[in-house]
């Protein structure tokens, strides 16, 4: 360490870190604050969570992280196009700037190479996604030119639509019906949304008895399943894999009977919680700084290999 950076950071107590999501209520972001709380009490530095739901609140909160002597941000931005103003704001206030989950872009959409990233690899996770309902149509027999797909999706946010086109580039690899996969787009990516999306598709498609979903998140494949039972479909009709292992999934897989839910790409929190956490208060207190980018990867969890899923990645 140098001397002067000895002078800046005399001690791992010197060091504040804002941790900065989008969604604070959700409980993946629970969980990446719960895990960079681990890191922090490791290393003894400070950690300031701040929720930040839209692009003013997330401007603002550099702004507060600064005012407060932080050395270091890392954000998920609740809009990826803020990526200039998000950096300009951080080299101001003097903060080393992180992203994760979600890819800072310029003006043209291109992603800011400059700010380390640590991210889902949302094609591959998609295309396990893809995988997951390609063997459990061949394992129920199901002929794939009758089966339906519903692709819900929320296209505004990359990552939700690297997601779906990885699982349908699967998909028609193994046969299935280009002219049989539907969009249903959200208005927001919650359950409801999706439920009314896909609710539009199937009542438009009756004729169609088996189905497939797929979408950006646990919350959207069980909007789907919801529309499905509402429109009188059978759980054995429906494989809905959805990517998160969120409680909403984990309370699916704990009901009595199965659902049209199969499945879940878990992706764990841990290391989007710790390990930037660990990245950024090494580049603060050694100036060694992370790895520009840094993709993580899912496993598929059903209802009988859930809990050990969950271990394997430090869920539980």
């Amino acid at each position: 360490m140098s001397v002067l950076m000895v002078s800046a950071v005399s001690s791992a107590a010197d060091v504040k870190i804002g941790f900065v999501v989008k969604q604070p209520e959700e409980p993946w972001f629970q969980d990446e604050w719960k895990f960079a709380d681990v890191a922090a009490k490791e290393k003894g530095f400070t950690l300031v969570k701040i929720g930040a739901e839209d692009g003013e609140k997330a401007l603002s909160a550099i702004d507060n992280l600064g005012a407060q002597g932080a050395q270091g941000v890392i954000i998920c931005t609740p809009d990826v196009k803020l990526g200039p103003g998000l950096v300009a704001r951080a080299t101001s206030n003097q903060l080393k700037l992180m992203t994760v989950d979600d890819r800072l872009v310029n003006s043209k959409g291109k992603p800011l190479e400059n700010v380390p990233h640590m991210g889902i690899s949302a094609t591959k996770i998609g295309e396990a996604v893809g995988q997951a309902i390609v063997e459990q149509i061949k394992a129920r027999g199901w002929n794939m030119k009758d089966v339906g797909a519903i692709r819900v999706s929320y296209d505004q946010l990359p990552t939700a639509k690297d997601r779906v086109e990885g699982a349908i580039a699967v998909l028609k690899q193994n046969g299935f019906v280009a002219s049989n996969i539907f969009d249903a787009p959200q208005s927001k990516t919650d359950t409801e949304a999706a439920l009314n999306a896909a609710s539009v598709v199937l009542n438009k498609n009756a004729g169609l008895k088996k189905w497939v979903a797929f979408g950006l998140n646990d919350e959207a494949v069980l909007g789907a399943v919801r529309a499905s039972e509402a429109a009188g479909l059978k759980a054995a009709d429906m494989v809905a894999v959805g990517i998160g292992g969120s409680d909403s999934a984990i309370n699916e897989f704990k009901k009595p009977s199965p659902t049209g839910f199969y499945g879940s790409i878990i992706i764990s929190p841990k290391r989007h919680g710790y390990e930037t956490a660990l990245n950024m208060y090494n580049w603060v207190t050694t100036n060694k700084e992370p790895e520009k980018l840094i993709l993580t990867s899912g496993k598929l969890a059903t209802r009988e290999s859930y809990q050990a899923v969950r271990k394997e990645l430090g869920l539980q």
